[in-house]
């Protein structure tokens, strides 16, 4: 089993590296991280380095196929980037087509979310509905081979889910177990709904100068 995770610069790394964590436990896997290109990709604070040693061409029908989060995903959503054609060629022979987070954007872009529910960050819904997706408050909606998860934290949640549909609910358990993923959040402040409101009105804040810092900052490179 193949288990393809696309990459690009300006990922966030806990969206990649969670479900990376989970998959690269089940037994017969071979997960891969692809790219555009091969080389050196930088998450979106410029701190972690990924080495990448395959592209998409030398992965084109993966049996899992996960597309993580991050601010360039708006842009590679918008201007149709290699990996959403990727994205749109592999799906019909995937086991599964996934994203984390704003990775939602790229299989929109490629088609796959029109009309039918999709999770994403909160702050990027409206920016989700452009390409046709239903706005849903859950956190992993999961169906049709496509399974989609809310903000970075849920990608940890959607591996498990995608584990338990391929390889059983039992393995997807022991993972569980041996990563000791037993949560108990210290505030109960996760998502908008349970957030006060002025909470909810900084982050959003931040996450708009950060995109727009973000931005200008790949114009400048």
């Amino acid at each position: 089993m193949i288990i393809a995770i696309g990459l690009y610069s300006g990922f966030t790394t806990l969206d990649a590296i969670g479900p990376y964590q989970v998959f690269s436990t089940v037994p017969g896997a071979e997960v891969v991280l692809c790219a555009a290109e091969t080389g050196t990709l930088d998450d979106d604070h410029n701190l972690m380095h990924l080495r990448v040693d395959a592209t998409f061409a030398d992965v084109p029908r993966p049996d899992i196929l996960l597309i993580p989060g991050g601010p360039a995903s708006l842009a590679l959503a918008r201007d149709s980037a290699p990996i959403v054609d990727w994205v749109r060629n592999a799906h019909p022979h995937t086991r599964w087509t996934a994203s984390v987070c704003t990775g939602a954007l790229i299989l929109g872009a490629a088609g796959l979310l029109d009309n039918r529910p999709a999770a994403t960050h909160w702050h990027f819904y409206d920016e989700l509905a452009k390409y046709g997706a239903q706005r849903t408050e859950e956190r992993i909606v999961i169906g049709d081979r496509i399974a989609t998860g809310a903000g970075s934290s849920a990608g940890i949640d959607l591996a498990l889910t995608l584990v338990a549909e391929f390889a059983g609910p039992e393995l997807a358990q022991g993972i569980q177990l041996a990563l000791e993923y037993d949560p108990e959040p210290p505030f109960d402040s996760g998502s908008p709904s349970k957030a006060a409101k002025p909470i909810v009105d900084t982050v959003s804040f931040m996450i708009d100068a950060f995109e727009k810092e973000y931005s200008r900052a790949v114009v400048r490179d």
